[in-house]
């Protein structure tokens, strides 16, 4: 075997055309790959983060004719301990009211949280552009959009109208901005007490919302919810379910990526293995002295895969390179009038190890061939047929 070795590192110091072609076959391989994997994982990423990052991932409604969630404290303990994946667990209030503003009037949604939990599903304080959370009963906050509307400032007060004809003066101590334009020009958000004054719902919740660690299984989170619930009349939503046409579009672009990466390892293997096989005919000669003078079928063919080997690790190890440089090149020149990158660049370590290893095999598997047709190569008659 160490013979086999040392005869793969000659020829291919021999050959050095070959060799850097091939290298460069499985370097541009690898950097295709590495790059428009990590672009689509960057992708999905931002996707996800932008739509449902800063959401409820599960919630639990109520189907009851009062709509509002009897015994939620027992709701939210059964739903923290149903799963370790579960991160974060709020009540929520809902309700709608309307806004009061010059000679004008407009539809807004209630939304009282725990403000202490809800900052973490929300990243309410990370958006807050002026102004601060609600410190104390009849405090608001309110969106860009419903703020340019109405004029109002942190310190301005607003005055609320309930379906029930009751109205409410309140407190904005904050502007937000969630970069989604139904939730700045609608949501007045509040803590829970303000929010169950205003709609007179006394002590109870609408909602019960949730974040987990794991999006993507959201749904399963969802049933052992649901099984572990001991109340009645609710129902298990997770966002899944309510965005099936995202799921069908990240569905396609991992299809697309992983039929890209599939075609360009084909493509690669397929010029490796030609490559090689040309060289057992150059190299022919040679390996019938070789088998002349005792070296084995196994040793022969060993040749060719030991230089698979070797040149799908060069080629793997520069391929990383090349496609960290254009990561690096497209986060320069893709980004938005901000100076941000288009799509935001993904290093998954997972997936490069195994681009290189795919690469690695790849040659391995390529070698195969040459090495098959030089192990029923017969010394006599190359000898002989020079």
């Amino acid at each position: 075997m160490r013979l086999a070795f040392r005869i793969a590192l000659r020829f291919l110091k021999s050959g050095k055309g070959q060799t850097v072609l091939i290298m460069l076959g499985i370097s541009v391989g690898v950097a295709v790959q590495l790059f428009i994997g990590s672009l689509i994982q960057g992708l999905q990423i931002n996707l996800i983060d932008t739509t449902i990052g800063n959401s409820s991932h599960i919630t639990i409604t109520s189907t009851s004719d009062e709509k509002t969630i009897q015994q939620w404290e027992r709701g939210v303990y059964e739903s923290e301990i149903s799963h370790q994946d579960i991160l974060y667990v709020s009540p929520a209030v809902d309700g709608s009211a309307s806004i009061l503003y010059d000679t004008s009037i407009d539809p807004v949604l209630i939304r009282g949280f725990n403000l202490e939990i809800s900052n973490n599903i929300y990243q309410f304080s990370d958006n807050i552009y002026a102004g601060n959370m609600p410190q104390r009963d009849n405090d608001v906050l309110i969106g860009k959009d419903l703020s340019e509307k109405i004029l109002a400032q942190p310190g301005d007060t607003i005055q609320l109208l309930t379906p029930l004809g009751e109205q409410h003066r309140l407190r904005v101590s904050g502007l937000f901005d969630l970069k989604v334009a139904s939730i700045n020009e609608s949501w007045v958000v509040s803590d829970l007490n303000t929010a169950q004054k205003i709609l007179d719902m006394g002590k109870q919740v609408t909602a019960i919302e949730m974040q987990v660690s794991d999006v993507f299984n959201a749904d399963l989170i969802a049933n052992r919810v649901a099984y572990g619930l001991s109340l009645s009349e609710v129902r298990v939503d997770n966002w899944k379910d309510q965005n099936q046409q995202l799921l069908s579009g990240l569905n396609g672009q991992s299809v697309s990526s992983y039929m890209i990466q599939v075609f360009v390892l084909v493509a690669v293997l397929l010029g490796i293995a030609s490559v090689l096989a040309i060289s057992v005919v150059q190299r022919s000669k040679q390996l019938g002295i070789l088998k002349a003078m005792g070296i084995q079928d196994r040793d022969a063919s060993l040749i060719f895969v030991f230089q698979g080997l070797l040149l799908g690790i060069l080629g793997a190890v520069l391929g990383i390179a090349l496609g960290f440089a254009l990561l690096l090149m497209f986060t320069q020149f893709a980004v938005n009038p901000d100076g941000t990158p288009v799509v935001p660049i993904f290093i998954n370590p997972s997936f490069i190890a195994l681009s290189g290893l795919f690469a690695i095999v790849s040659a391995m598997v390529a070698s195969l061939i040459p090495a098959r047709l030089s192990s029923k190569l017969n010394p006599i008659e190359v000898i002989k047929n020079g």
